[in-house]
């Protein structure tokens, strides 16, 4: 096999292979055979997941039609079946066969630090903006790190994000300023206290549509679609303030794309392309 992190196993290298290797990664054990055909998906599935993830867990492969002497051992029952071993011990298991979402769901929560899975989960939230669940998920990461600033971080910008202005205030205040992502909730916060004087979104946005021209109406548009989370069509308001008039506001149309790319995620593809924007323009 190409990848060294996937590999077949049987009983007499079960030790060696799979519980000794797994107290320094993960090793996802998958009993499968050609023969059944949601085994064989399941086998390329997690296969192609082992390129990805690039060496963050194991894939052992047990092949029942060649030996059943392993999963015998652990009482295997049906084919496909899963059995994550970490630290020594077995994790998890699954059994049946396993869409794609759902296995990568689980080599998340294995290989991710405690940090990464928070914001995969923060993501999910607020994706379905269920925010005290959001909340809820931060209030507990808290309290078992009381001194992990960046929870501290996401729960600033989560409040916010809810529109508790008051209560984002207070938990920034608490936050020292050279912390990793502070500058998110912070640029949250001052767009939104800016936003709260702009009037309505529909009144900007009707008075862009009658003038284009209308810079000071494309300036409140964009910074309460920022305020909205609305970032792409934020970013084109900003961006049509840059391309018409450089010195509006001494760069307005610049700083407030370079503001409202601060509000989103690391590694956003929409900050990217308009970073790219921006830059092709102003050179």
């Amino acid at each position: 096999m190409d990848n060294p992190s996937v590999f077949e196993v049987e009983l007499p290298s079960f030790q060696s292979d799979v519980v000794e290797r797994s107290r320094q990664i993960p090793v996802v054990l998958l009993f499968w055979t050609d023969q059944v055909a949601p085994a064989a998906e399941t086998k390329a599935t997690l296969e192609r997941l082992a390129g990805q993830y690039g060496g963050k867990f194991a894939l052992a492969l047990s092949d029942v039609a060649k030996d059943q002497t392993l999963a015998q051992q652990l009482r295997v029952q049906g084919i496909p079946s899963i059995r994550v071993v970490k630290d020594g011990q077995l994790a998890e298991q699954m059994e049946g066969p396993q869409g794609e979402n759902v296995l990568r769901q689980l080599i998340d929560r294995l290989t991710q630090s405690p940090s990464e899975a928070l914001k995969t989960q923060l993501k999910e939230y607020l994706a379905g903006e269920d925010f005290d669940g959001a909340l809820a998920v931060l209030k507990e990461a808290i309290a078992r790190e009381p001194n992990n600033v960046g929870f501290k971080v996401e729960w600033a910008d989560v409040l916010l994000v809810k529109g508790d202005v008051d209560g984002g205030r207070t938990v920034l205040g608490t936050i020292p300023e050279d912390t990793d992502e502070r500058e998110r909730p912070a640029m949250r916060l001052e767009i939104l206290e800016e936003a709260a004087g702009m009037g309505t979104l529909r009144d900007a946005l009707n008075e862009t549509e009658a003038d284009g021209a209308d810079l000071d109406a494309r300036y409140r548009a964009a910074v309460l679609l920022a305020s909205e989370r609305r970032y792409e069509e934020a970013l084109e308001e900003a961006m049509a303030i840059l391309r018409q008039d450089r010195a509006y506001r001494e760069d307005a149309g610049r700083l407030t794309m370079i503001r409202i790319m601060a509000l989103m995620e690391k590694g956003s593809d929409v900050a990217k392309r308009y970073r790219r924007r921006m830059f092709n323009f102003l050179h």
